[in-house]
């Protein structure tokens, strides 16, 4: 059921908004000219009505009971903000001129998750279409952009959107996004977007007052859940499938990545997710295949997982369990989840199997925790050392430029690089931007300002004797404005030389056949202790890729027995050409080299048969 405005051309627009416990809806139009058109509801509580003599970008509410005027759920676009009226638009206008794109398979993918606001001094969706040829440069296929529903204010994360169909206006808006991709898609790029299933933001949210898309039979980190099994959620249910629908077939958006499903609650016998996933696959049968992604925390499978063995067939999700055994290993940090790792161990465990935990026990949760995820395809985990999350919800933002090493930035981009996954890299991480990510809001509610500033405050208050100071205001214009990326770094000294670190690495997966060929069965990860260093062994057919990767702080030897056949060095972190002070392992290995070699400290050499 298609939900919404719909133009239909000729100055003719159709209306639908569903509102099953309303008693009277009429579509009243605010401008160009004032007018009041009655809707009629149907059996399964939808209201219709086609009213003629409406120009696209024509603004109007809703009106409910004949009193009470709110703007459309399904808005498309909301040029007021969250407090203004909807927009009728018109999506048949804009040209497009990408007819011959036909995706790029989630296996080769390269994501770059980016914040449109941050990303550019302009903040815009067209500010970031001459960086593209940059990051085609680097070897990045695919932008994965940070939600842009209609949230308040103009400074946002993104994750407190209130029209889920509204393209947020201070980006540039519905044009700006279509330009975007239709740029990004001539040039080979795919786009990712990031759409919020899992709750709505606090300012805006009038889809409170239709007393059908929330449940309080469930809570969520952001307070009742939506309302996705319960009496009237068929309508809810639909609204979300159109919604993806809507992103990938009107914006051409090539995939969802679909955030923190684990607070997605729905127990009927077909999850809304199962759901969504087979609306997707039937669009995707149309044309070129379109992906969902999901962020989750359960280290549960069935999420991606074919239908056929009861899983709910979204093509791939996040694995935080490679990050957090990643960032505990390079950091030695052990508060909060991080308590769970720090073992090089749980590292190549995470290269084996993708998720650490698969029903054992997390001390952290205090009880057990995932499973087994083994019949699952490698292609289908995206992994990460760095993103949103995981900078932005530290107290001052720091990437992990300020918490480690020159060497143990290019350690860590090899050691995502270099896995069987598909990875995901944070805007700026590959030339060690130094800007922080912090959180940040612009409300307009002074009682939610302070709740959220006091919020923050409280969340850090242990911090406060590390840091020195409290966490930034997130409502203070300049804490967005520290986040901006300083972009021309990436041309400068050892920030240039990372880049290049990065696009060599890139290069080498999509160009070694043992690398590229995404399948943890083809691959041995051991540790060698007490050295800190991971033998990371890979193969596809009879090429072979052998990788050390030293997480000590100090030049370790390790014996190593040499497979037979010759092996030749393709990467070392410790050459001058990667700002190192000179490699101490020679070009060719072979049965008759020694047995014993050193590695520098926080160091990683690629040698391939």
């Amino acid at each position: 059921m298609y939900i919404g405005s719909q133009y239909l051309g000729d100055r003719t627009c159709n209306f639908t908004l569903w509102a099953p416990l309303v008693g009277e809806v009429a579509v009243h139009l605010v401008a160009p000219a004032e007018k009041i058109i009655p809707l009629q509801k149907d059996e399964w509580g939808y209201w219709h009505g086609t009213v003629n003599n409406v120009e696209p970008g024509s603004l109007y509410f809703y009106q409910l009971d004949g009193q009470k005027d709110t703007a459309d759920p399904a808005s498309r676009s909301q040029p007021e903000g969250v407090h203004g009226p909807s927009q009728v638009v018109d999506h048949n206008s804009f040209t497009w001129n990408d007819s011959e794109w036909r995706g790029i398979p989630l296996e080769q993918m390269v994501i770059y998750e980016l914040h449109v606001a941050t990303f550019t001094p302009e903040g815009t969706f067209e500010a970031i279409i001459p960086r593209v040829p940059e990051l085609l440069e680097l070897g990045v296929n695919a932008i994965e952009i940070m939600p842009v529903a209609q949230f308040p204010g103009d400074r946002n994360w993104g994750y407190d959107g209130t029209f889920p169909y509204a393209v947020q206006n201070s980006y540039g808006g519905v044009d700006g996004l279509k330009k975007l991709v239709d740029a990004c898609h001539q040039q080979g790029m795919a786009v990712i977007l990031d759409v919020v299933y899992n709750h709505l933001g606090p300012e805006g949210n009038y889809i409170w007052g239709f007393g059908t898309y929330f449940t309080d039979h469930y809570k969520t980190p952001w307070g009742s859940a939506i309302n996705f099994d319960g009496p009237y959620s068929d309508g809810v249910r639909n609204y979300f499938v159109q919604n993806a629908l809507y992103w990938l077939e009107t914006f051409h958006i090539d995939a969802l990545r679909l955030d923190a499903v684990h607070a997605i609650y729905d127990f009927g016998a077909k999850h809304i997710l199962a759901e969504i996933a087979e609306a997707v696959a039937q669009l995707s049968q149309q044309g070129y295949k379109r992906y969902l992604i999901a962020e989750s925390d359960l280290n549960d499978p069935r999420i991606i997982r074919p239908p056929q063995v009861g899983g709910y067939g979204i093509d791939a999700q996040w694995s935080d369990d490679f990050h957090h055994a990643l960032h505990t290993v390079l950091t030695g940090e052990n508060q909060g989840y991080y308590q769970d790792f720090g073992q090089l161990e749980q590292l190549a465990k995470a290269y084996r199997h993708s998720f650490v935990y698969a029903w054992d026990y997390s001390p952290h949760r205090h009880r057990y925790h995932g499973n087994d995820a083994s019949d699952c395809l490698s292609q289908q985990f995206v992994v990460c050392s760095q993103n949103h999350d995981q900078v932005g919800n530290r107290m001052m933002g720091d990437r992990l430029t300020s918490l480690i090493s020159f060497e143990g930035l290019k350690l860590t981009a090899a050691a995502v690089l270099l896995s069987p996954y598909v990875p995901l890299l944070f805007m700026g991480e590959e030339y060690g931007e130094t800007a922080p990510f912090l959180y940040f809001v612009s409300h307009s509610d002074p009682d939610l300002i302070k709740g959220v500033r006091e919020g923050r405050k409280a969340e850090f208050a242990a911090f406060f004797e590390i840091y020195g100071q409290e966490a930034p205001d997130p409502q203070a214009v300049e804490t967005m404005e520290r986040s901006r990326l300083n972009w021309e770094k990436r041309h400068e000294g050892k920030n240039r030389m990372l880049w290049l670190f990065y696009q060599k690495l890139l290069e080498m997966r999509r160009t070694i056949p043992a690398l590229a060929n995404l399948d943890r069965n083809n691959l041995e990860a051991s540790v060698i202790e007490p050295e800190k260093v991971l033998q990371l062994r890979r193969w596809c057919d009879n090429k072979q890729v052998l990788c050390w990767l030293n997480f000590s702080s100090e030049v370790v030897k390790i014996k190593a027995n040499i497979l037979s056949g010759t092996w030749k060095k393709q990467l070392d972190s410790a050459d001058p050409a990667w700002g190192g002070d000179h490699s101490l392992l020679p070009e060719i290995l072979n049965s008759e080299s020694q047995s014993a070699f050193a590695l520098h400290p926080e160091s990683v050499v690629v040698y391939c048969q």
